[in-house]
């Protein structure tokens, strides 16, 4: 973040909105619910900023690049295949010290599946692409360059 901080009284601001799911002096987490809102109203046309207004988080507590920032990692949250669930502390790339129980244990295999079929659905187009270039080269007409 590095020099813009919140103040305490900003901080107390910042908490009573419904939007904010935990705040300090130095970051700022918005809820799903919110993502959620800010990227459908984005979607229709509305500016960032207007959206942050809409709901009572002021311009001036945030600051206009941090709004900016909030409204691109918001669009990328929503792409992802996780969505807007807090990825920090799962993917921190540290090994699990703490034993998985068989819901999560499950889960992961079912994110694992679904990325390798996506990777491998995306090797089969991949070879056919190839295979048609290279089909295409093969047939075209050698002209005269005479």
């Amino acid at each position: 973040m590095g020099v813009n901080y919140f103040t305490d009284e900003q901080v107390k601001i910042l908490k009573a909105n419904p939007n904010v799911k935990n705040v300090s002096n130095k970051a700022i987490t918005y809820t799903d619910q919110f993502k959620e809102h800010f990227v459908n109203e984005y979607n229709k046309g509305k500016l960032p900023i207007v959206i942050f207004e809409d709901v009572g988080l002021s311009v001036k507590i945030l600051g206009k690049i941090r709004i900016q920032e909030s409204s691109r990692r918001f669009r990328k949250q929503a792409e992802r295949l996780e969505g807007f669930n807090d990825t920090r502390s799962t993917n921190s790339g540290r090994p699990l010290t703490k034993h998985l129980t068989k819901d999560e244990i499950i889960n992961r295999q079912k994110a694992e599946i679904e990325y390798l079929k996506q990777e491998r659905e995306f090797l089969l187009e991949l070879k056919r692409l190839e295979r048609e270039v290279i089909r295409k080269s093969k047939s075209k007409p050698k002209t005269n360059t005479k």
